[in-house]
């Protein structure tokens, strides 16, 4: 019996299953595949100029991590039994078709080599891992009249407005690889290409409801202004004058929360309007100001507690990018 003990014990330990080379990624066992990981990249085509090989693998590497963090989610959301009602995925399946006729929107899904079934299921995929976040995070935040008085009175000067002004916010898109990470997700465009792609993806995402706070502090490459979720403050009507034309029509005569791409100096802004603000002193009776002092406060407690969340989802779940380690086995070599 020791004979044979010792015998089993010289063996070592199994081989791991070996994983199929169109799987790039498992969550828990489930896998992410490469098919999934091209339909999303397909999904933001729009006849651009195409991508070496590189530049599109580095876009789908990006793609992947957004699919892993997404089946997570979904995975909690389906211990809970969140689910997207049929009406919400139909508002969402019209709103992103816009004002193509049917025949025109079979011409672009064609184009990109998607069916409508698989739009609808990318769909349901996002508005559940929403509904989640929803539940599970921004519900639970909680603002007090007594924290937007103090607030107030803690920053009463900068309620002053000395002249019609607009808070904006931006997401920088430059066409050019940065030095350092400056958001979240170390997402940085290289070229031209990537650059274009990248602000397509994000114009998509707003479409479907994502918060643009968010996104900037996951996508914009503006170091100043991404930490705080693209956060540009009040800014003038006279500053707004001398600003370069793309930027000045991407916000006058814009309605609050819009948002508008604007390409100037080689780099893609997408500016949003918070909103458009009056001359004059403020106090809380002032409309609206109120309702804004607590907005900041709840963005400002929903954006750590959903950073802790997905953080601790991500950590808590067994992940292997299996297209990543085969990248750097292959020393790049695709």
């Amino acid at each position: 019996m020791l004979a044979l003990a010792g015998a089993g014990c010289n063996r070592g330990p199994a081989k791991p299953a070996e994983v199929p080379a169109d799987t790039w990624a498992t969550v828990d066992g489930r896998p992410i595949t490469k098919d999934d990981v091209e339909k999303a990249f397909r999904r933001t085509q729009d006849g651009a100029p195409s991508m070496s090989p590189e530049e599109a693998m580095t876009v789908k590497l990006g793609i992947l991590d957004e699919l892993i963090v997404q089946d997570i989610l979904l995975a909690k959301a389906n211990a809970l039994k969140i689910e997207a009602p049929v009406a919400e995925l139909d508002t969402a399946f019209n709103q992103r078709k816009q004002n193509l006729t049917d025949e025109q929107f079979q011409q672009e899904l064609k184009k990109r080599d998607l069916t409508p079934e698989s739009m609808r299921e990318a769909l349901r995929r996002e508005l559940v891992a929403q509904k989640l976040l929803q539940q599970e995070v921004t519900s639970k935040v909680n603002v007090t009249d007594q924290q937007v008085t103090d607030f107030f009175n803690a920053n009463r000067a900068q309620f002053s407005v000395a002249e019609e002004s607009y808070r904006l916010a931006q997401i920088v898109v430059t066409p050019a690889p940065g030095s350092q990470q400056v958001n979240r997700t170390g997402n940085d465009a290289g070229t031209p290409q990537e650059a274009a792609f990248k602000v397509r993806m994000i114009m998509e995402r707003l479409k479907t409801g994502t918060n643009f706070r968010e996104l900037a502090m996951d996508y914009s490459e503006d170091p100043e202004t991404a930490p705080r979720g693209g956060d540009l403050g009040l800014v003038p009507l006279s500053a707004l004058q001398k600003a370069p034309a793309p930027f000045r029509e991407a916000v006058l005569d814009q309605k609050p929360g819009t948002a508008k791409v604007a390409s100037f100096d080689g780099a893609h802004r997408i500016v949003a309007v918070l909103a458009h603000e009056q001359a004059g002193q403020r106090d809380l009776s002032t409309p609206g100001l109120k309702d804004n002092i607590l907005q900041t406060l709840k963005n400002r407690q929903e954006q750590l507690r959903r950073t802790a969340y997905l953080s601790a989802a991500r950590y808590d779940a067994d992940v292997v990018n299996h297209l990543a380690r085969r990248l750097v086995a292959s020393g790049g070599k695709l």
